[in-house]
């Protein structure tokens, strides 16, 4: 199927915004079936407000950043900061070290 650029209208700002016929094949390729509703702008703008679309690990906090705490590293002896409180009798490791201890998935 051969795409055209398309002129559409953003629902937040009412800009005009090109949906070229790169993204219009991308978006096919991944099965989307809408088309954009807003300009890469306010998209970009919708996405940080939301945390960046990184929500690994999200909790009720959603978008806040997450408090992260000191640490020793029980292997390297690194100074570094988990996104937990350490509880003492429990190892906690810097994440080159944890890469190696962890089990394979």
């Amino acid at each position: 199927m051969s795409f055209e650029n398309k002129s559409l209208s953003c629902a937040d700002c009412g800009a005009n915004f090109d949906f070229t016929a790169e993204e219009q094949e991308f978006f096919q390729s991944k099965g989307y079936t809408n088309e954009p509703k807003r300009c890469p702008t306010c998209r970009a703008a919708r996405k940080s407000e939301r945390g960046g679309g990184s929500n690994f690990g999200s909790s009720s906090n959603y978008g806040a950043p997450r408090q992260m705490f000191p640490a020793t590293c029980a292997s390297c002896g690194k100074t570094t900061e988990v996104p937990f409180e350490p509880r003492s009798g429990r190892p906690v490791y810097c994440i080159d070290c944890y890469r190696k201890v962890k089990p394979s998935r």
